[in-house]
């Protein structure tokens, strides 16, 4: 599982491994296929990245990554390292796309 650097306060990593992605499915309430990456509220930005982060400091809040983007850096430059740490987690976003459309079709 690889570390993807991001500096705020200081540096962090993002990481999502499956207790990163058992958070979010909580979260979200749904299976992590399911999440739409492409429709996303800064409520549900700001949990993904509190998810991928959560690894290095457990009293880590939601709120707390809000303010840690807003006061040491911009949505602009975390985001983009966030998506390449997911993508790292489950391969290209077409993999996951794929995966997910496959797991649903078994369903039905």
């Amino acid at each position: 599982m690889s570390y993807y650097p991001i500096t705020l306060d200081k540096e962090r990593n993002f990481r999502y491994g499956m207790k990163a992605l058992s958070l979010l499915e909580k979260k979200f309430k749904k299976p992590i296929g399911e999440i739409d990456m492409n429709v996303l509220s800064i409520d549900e930005i700001a949990t993904i990245f509190w998810a991928g982060l959560t690894h290095e400091d457990a009293e880590l809040t939601i709120d707390k990554v809000m303010d840690l983007v807003d006061s040491y850096s911009t949505l602009g430059e975390v985001l983009p390292v966030m998506l390449e740490a997911m993508q790292g987690a489950f391969g290209s976003t077409i993999e996951f796309a794929e995966r997910a459309e496959n797991e649903n079709k078994e369903k039905n």
